[in-house]
């Protein structure tokens, strides 16, 4: 259950025409119960999977053996609740899973839910009885911590044996290092500390810290509701179609959108969890409390109210419900009850209005390099606000980007889209337009239909200069699409690693649309008994079933080369310490295969000509360069710490190891500050946002600092600027 969120890697723009249509719904019982809602919501669902998915899989054994497993694996992963007798008693369902898919049935769901809170309830026991006995680190035993790789403990003894193993590993780790941190307190000759603790001190305080880790933990996995365990069987369900079709309860939709469009309707306000207290940790700027003004950083919020209503007194609750009681409508107003630092307590209201994650959005600098100024655009995702038409579209934002640059007079741009997971297919489109002419940027295909072809219609292109295009592993879906498109135009130069291979398109349905009027009023008949203004409540409250993202196309590069599971290779490969990392398309069993279509027609520009010599004067640079060969020294360890599935509970071999990884990180930061920072600066257009107020002001520092750190992004101007120069003809040493 807990790796049921996916990242957000998708593409919901494409329209999949008159959806509805294909659907009907019928619904049968006198009464709109919760179970007759649980299976309103499957039966919608695998009807609009049958209809509406790209390649739909057959409902037979093997998909019920899929279903199986991955439900058992997104329950449990780490293999820490279920035994093999659970799994036993469970196995009579592998096969079935889809006769009851078909009828409406869902007795494996409440079997393995059922298993699972009692199983929970078991593990709680389980941690509070292995830490009431003090740990010592000195015998030669080990914990395996990898649920891939582990098989389900035996029976309930040896389940125990296996917390013991876990709790141990987190002791040890806690006890180095409250060590450490005492030691380095002494050598410093710390004039605070008053007393120094014993061996046997730490360790009472060791597994204090992790006891009350795990209480945090096991109260998390208690506030799961049943609703929210039902959600997270239909995402197992809908997850053996592909990786990327999921069910969204109402709330999880909202949040969705939320997070597609950069904004919602707030305070403005960050909150972060401090010993069960709720505080302010940052004002976004521009925000409704931001205008305000009494609201400030390190206020403890005691109460919410809903205007003049009675004050909620939120002691003790999490952060998203809290979060959930101070949203509301654009133009309402939430009344806080806070505590000042000085203990001063005052009602502070509020009317709440639209805020913006300037996180999000486009932004720009200028990298001082010696060959002249570089730009450099930073996105993290391809929002758009499809709630609004005047929303924030990050085409729209990184063509204002380009503007502010060329007015700079940079000599080249660098559009940075690592760790991009995708967004908005359309602003792909007319942001490829801002560098190339006219043509198609992609083409998509529906399932037995021809593909189409989008093209960026614009005339010319904003920006024609040098370009490079900075992508990762984690660079999917519409980042890929953007990278492939500059790179088969030859426009830009593709720097980094190998990205994450998703080459498919979803859309946001909502299940609502498919019910039929009766189902409709059964539904609405239960709504007010189930309604309750409890932040607790669960997702599916209410009369409405939820949305579902559903992959309905596959894309493909204009040369008619799908970028599912492969992904796009860069022109020049940087050293990436997580190459080998299990992450990408390619290590999910269920997703879509890799296939070609035929080419668009198109013409490259040729702007990008000179990629063997770019690549090798990159070569020379990386080879020379000591930071760079500690990344690359770094990459075999990663490598064979992830191929380790045993970890020593030995306080010496936990230490050698730790001391190394010490090493090797110290050594980069001092390799870090030996490296000449380039200057950088934000174009003058950007100084008033920036500097609008104080934590505007650091938030600004703090991030030119880390682009100064990222020798990525240095190396990336290097080969910028050689592009600028035209390149060099290089003798490239096939021995090196």
């Amino acid at each position: 259950m807990l790796r049921f969120m996916k990242n957000k890697i998708l593409i919901p723009l494409i329209v999949l025409g008159a959806l509805a249509a294909f659907f009907s719904f019928k619904y049968s019982g006198s009464d709109a119960s919760g179970e007759e809602r649980k299976v309103a919501v499957l039966e919608t669902v695998m009807k609009a999977i049958k209809e509406g998915h790209y390649s739909p899989r057959d409902i037979n054994d093997t998909f019920s053996t899929h279903v199986y497993h991955k439900v058992l694996e997104d329950d449990d992963y780490e293999k820490k609740f279920f035994t093999q007798q659970d799994i036993n008693q469970l196995s009579k369902y592998e096969f079935q899973i889809d006769d009851e898919i078909n009828s409406g049935s869902l007795e494996f769901y409440h079997a393995v839910s059922d298993m699972f809170v009692k199983d929970v309830k078991d593990a709680e026991n389980y941690y509070k009885e292995v830490l009431k006995t003090p740990f010592t680190f000195t015998s030669d035993d080990s914990v395996h911590v990898d649920g891939e790789k582990l098989a389900y403990a035996a029976d309930t003894n040896a389940l125990k044996e296996r917390w013991r193993g876990y709790l141990k590993y987190r002791v040890l780790a806690k006890y180095v290092d409250l060590q450490n941190a005492q030691k380095k307190r002494v050598d410093s000759k710390d004039t605070s500390l008053k007393t120094v603790k014993t061996d046997a001190q730490l360790e009472v305080e060791a597994r204090d810290a992790v006891r009350k880790n795990q209480e945090r933990y096991f109260k998390q996995l208690g506030k799961i509701k049943e609703d929210d365990r039902f959600a997270m069987y239909i995402n197992a369900i809908t997850g053996t179609e592909d990786p990327h079709t999921d069910y969204f309860p109402p709330k999880a939709k909202q949040r969705f959108d939320e997070e597609m469009s950069g904004t919602f309707f707030g305070i403005g306000a960050q909150l972060q969890q401090d010993g069960g207290k709720i505080k302010i940790v940052a004002i976004i700027t521009g925000s409704p409390c931001w205008k305000q003004g009494e609201l400030k950083v390190n206020d403890e919020i005691m109460k919410v109210a809903q205007g003049s209503a009675e004050p909620v007194d939120i002691e003790g609750y999490e952060i998203d419900d809290a979060v959930q009681l101070i949203r509301g409508k654009k133009g309402s107003e939430v009344r806080l009850t806070v505590k000042e630092p000085s203990g001063a307590i005052k009602v502070i209201p509020i009317v709440r209005g639209e805020v913006q994650q300037e996180d999000i959005f486009a932004k720009s600098v200028i990298i001082k390099s010696k060959g002249g100024p570089i730009g450099y655009i930073y996105l993290r995702e391809f929002y758009s606000d499809f709630q609004h038409i005047n929303g924030r579209r990050s085409a729209e934002d990184v063509k204002n980007e380009v503007v502010k640059l060329k007015a700079a007079g940079v000599k080249g741009i660098i559009l940075d889209l690592r760790d991009n997971g995708g967004g908005s297919l359309s602003d792909v489109v007319d942001m490829a337009g801002i560098f190339i002419d006219n043509g198609p940027v992609v083409q998509v295909r529906s399932s037995d239909e021809p593909p189409m072809t989008l093209k960026d219609n614009a005339k010319g292109a904003l920006y024609d200069g040098p370009m490079a295009v900075m992508v990762n592993e984690n660079s999917a879906s519409a980042s890929e699409i953007m990278a492939a498109a500059l790179q088969d135009y030859k426009r830009a130069v593709v720097v980094g690693s190998n990205t994450y291979g998703k080459g498919t398109v979803q859309k946001v349905v909502p299940l609502d649309e498919f019910l039929d009027p009766m189902t409709r009023m059964k539904l609405n008949s239960m709504t007010d008994s189930n309604k309750t203004a409890d932040a607790n409540a669960s997702d599916m409250v209410g009369n409405s079933l939820g949305a579902l993202k559903l992959t309905v196309q596959k894309f493909y590069r204009v040369t008619g080369a799908s970028t599912q599971l492969k992904g796009v290779t860069p022109d020049i490969m940087l050293p990436d310490p997580y190459v080998s990392a299990n992450s990408g398309e390619r290590h999910d069993n269920a997703a879509l295969r890799w296939d070609v279509i035929p080419p668009a027609e198109f013409q490259p520009t040729n702007s990008v000509n000179n990629i063997p010599e770019l690549s090798a004067l990159s070569n020379m640079r990386i080879s020379n360069d000591p930071t760079f060969r500690l990344i690359m020294q770094t990459a075999q360890r990663v490598k064979i710490q992830q191929e380790k599935n045993a970890y020593s509970l030995n306080e010496k071999e936990y230490r050698k190891e730790l001391d190394d990884n010490t090493a090797i990180t110290k050594k980069l930061e001092e390799l870090q500050k030996k490296n000449t920072p380039y200057e950088i600066v934000n174009p003058k257009e950007d100084l008033s946002r920036v500097n609008a107020d104080s934590a505007s002001v650091a938030k600004n520092n703090d991030w030119i600092k880390n682009l100064k750190k990222d020798i990525y992004i240095s190396e990336t101007v290097n080969i910028v600027n050689d592009m600028a120069k035209g390149g060099k003809k290089v003798t490239i040493n096939s021995k090196r």
